[in-house]
């Protein structure tokens, strides 16, 4: 192809479409740029050519990375994760290329490639990593900090193997004086931008800012970005050095937000020229040929890297469990594992032919990402269906704590929504037990909740999803149940578990927005409190007081929207009352159940109302057999086993029992 111009138009284009699928089916946007390289360049159609500009375009998509890298390196969260940053991540990465490396060289691999292939294979991806995690739910779960801390070492491990690996090319011979003058540049570069470049940096950001031009700002960001990679580069050292600097500098500032906003687009698009520059390397004749090479070092890259995190996990204070969670986690090749076998490429310090093994291993390992969390779970359940000890000192402990509890409210989960929630129960007096999967949040929580004699509330660690945790949190004495965090496969089942153990007990479960209501009512939930429609009714309620509406107005609009959305709300705000109103005429939620001789069965709703005049209740909902009925229309006839749920003043509640039961 001879046009520039039609050479760039075909790139695009099947970037657009490789992306655009890549992204409809759920994968990394890189398999698609790899994709693009791999069908359209020298090895394939031959539409690309392999030039010195094209690579040198994507060195830049390397600066601008390393550069996004420093700018979300905080060194707070370093502080606070550097057990499992410099213990655990630093124990997973060594070990994880030391493996290896022994099998390149085992396999008749040069010392120089097999330490090229062991740095790039032990890498794992951030990107996947992390929104593998969001996917689950489980960013604030136990198994989170121990795949970040991983994550963000090796992270940091790139700019010192951005150094070293150039020194195992071909023709190399870097003497003890050499590699000593390089360490020492290192240093010295690093201590003068670290020391003194943040204060400089901030004043320059600030005068700049000050002039309100967004043009002028996004174009300062490329300017200290490229100036310090520069600056790297006369002094010898590898661009990408640089670049992390600029990085760390600025999220130490008050424009970190706006410069990562102003980066993002150069950088996903040189990131998406160095991937495709990674898929034109990649020979997919050669591959086929070599496919059983390749899916053995797939199966070595995935069992290797599992094999060497789990019992360090564990060792780590993980559960076998989360363990198996974490290592499938991290298991799959990642970006930077390409940036350093493309490094290795270009000095030479790599054969072409491991080269073209170790990326379509990489390749594969990422699109089975996805599923190995899932095989890790098959797993754990074959494993805890026999660890009975380990499953039974959480059991005990449960009910060790809640044992005596009655009316107590059961808190799924301790989160600030739990939080919030037991603060508010505790002011009026009611006692809970809270289950919690995340440890440390467990041992924070104990000592600040209950601490005092005779406590009346518990917070435990327990995985509310399980049955036997929930009949040890006392379910079965409970008042109510609260699922207090969004995840609603877990908040599925939970609601589902305890409607197995009653089918009495009140449940309210939260969700982030209204569409898996349906789906939580149907379950068995009592009632779903969604924080769309709660956030929306605060924004509401602001807005309109600020724009002159009288406060009784507004409460008396929130109200009504909550009257029409919540059923047990409907008829609870009756007036303005400011907190005066008679205890008696409080209303209370309460359950009634009919027996084989209770007066209601065989009869019907309408003849039960119609002998009733005893008060104000109201039958909100009734549940049958596991299923929840509507409120009863008059032809709605009761049957034995009803769980009939009643909300009403205490004088009506009683009397309306009375004629229910007989």
């Amino acid at each position: 192809m001879n046009s520039p111009l039609a050479l760039v138009v075909v790139v695009l284009a099947a970037s657009v479409l490789s992306v655009g699928v890549c992204r409809r089916l759920g994968l990394p946007s890189l398999l698609g740029y790899l994709t693009v390289g791999m069908l359209l360049g020298p090895q394939a159609f031959k539409l690309i050519p392999d030039s010195a500009q094209a690579r040198a375009i994507a060195e830049y998509g390397i600066v601008f990375l390393m550069f996004s890298i420093g700018l979300e390196f905080s060194l707070p969260q370093f502080r606070s994760m550097r057990r499992l940053v410099l213990g655990l991540g630093s124990a997973q990465y060594l070990l994880s290329l030391l493996l290896f490396a022994l099998i390149a060289l085992a396999l008749a691999q040069s010392f120089a490639s097999a330490v090229v292939l062991g740095a790039a294979l032990a890498m794992s991806s951030t990107a996947i990593g992390i929104k593998l995690l969001a996917e689950r739910n489980e960013l604030s779960a136990p198994v989170a900090k121990p795949v970040i801390g991983v994550l963000l070492f090796q992270d940091l491990a790139v700019v010192p193997l951005l150094i070293v690996l150039p020194a195992l090319g071909v023709g190399a011979q870097t003497s003890m004086a050499e590699t000593g003058w390089l360490i020492t540049k290192v240093v010295v570069l690093l201590g003068l931008l670290l020391g003194f470049g943040q204060p400089v940096l901030r004043a320059w950001f600030r005068i700049v800012a000050q002039r309100k031009t967004g043009e002028l700002f996004m174009l300062n960001v490329l300017l200290v970005t490229l100036l310090l990679a520069w600056l790297c580069h006369i002094a010898g050292l590898p661009h990408a050095l640089g670049a992390f600097v600029a990085g760390m500098l600025i999220a130490e500032t008050e424009y970190k937000l706006q410069v990562e906003d102003d980066i993002r687009p150069f950088r996903d698009v040189l990131l998406g020229m160095f991937f495709i520059s990674v898929g034109m390397q990649l020979d997919g004749g050669m591959v086929l040929q070599q496919f059983v090479w390749v899916a053995l070092a797939v199966v070595l890259l995935i069992a290797g890297k599992a094999a060497v995190l789990q019992p360090l996990a564990r060792y780590f204070g993980l559960k076998t469990a989360d363990a198996n969670i974490a290592a499938a986690l991290i298991a799959p090749g990642g970006e930077f594992g390409f940036v350093l076998l493309t490094l290795g490429l270009t000095t030479g310090a790599l054969p072409s032919q491991a080269a073209q093994v170790a990326i379509a291993a990489m390749l594969i390992s990422m699109l089975l990402a996805p599923f190995l969390p899932r095989i890790a779970e098959r797993i754990n359940k074959r494993i805890t269906a026999n660890d009975f000890l380990a499953r039974s000192a959480d059991i005990f402990k449960i009910a060790s704590e809640s044992m005596g509890r009655q009316d107590h409210v059961v808190i799924c989960g301790f989160g600030r929504s739990g939080q919030y929630l037991a603060r508010l129960l505790d002011t009026e007096g009611v006692s809970f037990v809270a289950l919690d999967h995340d440890p440390e949040r467990v041992r924070e929580a104990i000592g600040s909740v209950g601490d005092t004699a005779g406590r009346t509330h518990d917070v435990v660690f327990g995985d509310a999803r399980r049955r036997e945790a929930l009949i040890a949190a006392g379910v079965e004495r409970a008042r109510a149940l609260v699922v207090s965090f969004a995840d609603l496969e877990a908040a599925l089942k939970i609601v589902g578990t305890t409607r197995a153990i009653r089918t009495d007990l009140p449940i309210v479960v939260r969700t982030t927005d209204e569409e898996p209501i349906e789906r939580l009512l149907a379950a068995g939930a009592t009632e779903v409190v969604p924080e769309v429609l709660e956030g929306s009714l605060m924004l509401a309620s602001h807005s309109l007081l600020l724009l002159g509406t009288p406060l009784s107005k507004v409460l008396r609009r929130i109200r009504a929207v909550r009257e029409e959305r919540y059923s047990l709300f409907q008829g609870f705000y009756r007036g303005a009352s400011d907190g005066n109103e008679n205890e008696d005429d409080a209303r209370l939620l309460h359950t009634v159940h009919l027996g084989s001789g209770a007066n209601a069965v065989g009869r019907t709703w309408g003849e039960v109302a119609a002998a009733f005049r005893g008060g104000d209740v109201e039958v909100t909902q009734i549940r049958r057999g596991g299923t929840r009925l509507p409120r009863p229309a008059d032809e709605f006839v009761f049957e034995s086993g009803d769980a009939i749920v009643l909300l009403g003043t205490q004088r009506g509640v009683s009397s309306l029992e009375l004629h229910l039961i007989g």
